[in-house]
């Protein structure tokens, strides 16, 4: 359960080697298999390419383009083939975010271009006393009952102060949260985003995010603990003087 709080005529579909699946699907799914190599996809007389390192997209080339452009120019295609190249490897890295983000992302500017609106400008990297104040808070808020794991994620989704890869990996959750409560907000009109509760059953923890202008704040919360109560001694650390 998840609650938020606010303030062309051309048949579409790819042909390839994995036969009734999207582009989008066989992404997920390589990623999910921890696929080294590359997915060439060609769209008339275009060809991009996505390079995969043990299931992460680390680089993507089109048209001149690389990194996250050319990826999201190559997910617009509306149709076209694809082949899988297991050993086809590349020396360039354009890509540093999480499989889930970059592709979540893509879907958005997608979305935006066919809007009509222009995408935003890509967000600078943190700098040296950002991402101390920011460990200094994880650091913090680890101390607090039921709180399982803490990161702090800009806008864009990436870490701020963990650059490992279960601090990516929730960065990218906290990051596909925010852009489902974002989507309700604009839907019913409910201004931006705040905070947001996901309840998980099955043992698998549960996950808060806190909202700022800037950052987003993303708390694992033990399987089996009241996410509430966790969310309310989380705002009393943030706030002590409350």
């Amino acid at each position: 359960m998840m609650s938020v709080k606010h303030a062309s005529g051309e048949p579409e579909g790819f042909e390839g080697a994995v036969a009734g699946l999207s582009l989008s699907d066989v992404i997920q799914l390589n990623g999910n298999n921890g696929f080294s190599g590359c997915i060439t996809v060609q769209y008339g007389t275009s060809v991009g390419r996505i390079f995969f390192r043990e299931g992460r997209i680390i680089h993507a080339e089109q048209d001149g383009r690389s990194g996250e452009e050319a990826f999201c120019d190559i997910m617009e295609w509306r149709s076209g083939r694809f082949s899988l190249e297991p050993n086809v490897s590349t020396t360039s890295q354009s890509i540093h975010k999480s499989t889930q983000f970059v592709l979540l992302e893509a879907h958005r500017l997608i979305d935006e271009r066919r809007a009509g609106r222009s995408a935003p400008v890509a967000a600078q990297a943190p700098r040296a006393s950002e991402r101390l104040d920011a460990a200094a808070l994880v650091e913090r808020l680890r101390t607090v009952a039921n709180v399982a794991y803490a990161v702090v994620a800009s806008r864009e989704g990436a870490c701020v102060e963990d650059p490992s890869r279960e601090g990516e990996a929730l960065a990218a959750q906290v990051a596909y949260l925010a852009m489902l409560g974002n989507q309700l907000g604009a839907i019913f009109r409910a201004g931006a985003l705040r905070s947001a509760v996901h309840e998980r059953a099955g043992g698998v923890p549960h996950l808060l995010l806190l909202a700022s202008r800037s950052h987003y704040l993303g708390v694992q919360v033990d399987a089996g603990a009241d996410v509430h109560a966790a969310e309310a001694d989380v705002k009393r650390n943030l706030n002590p003087g409350r």
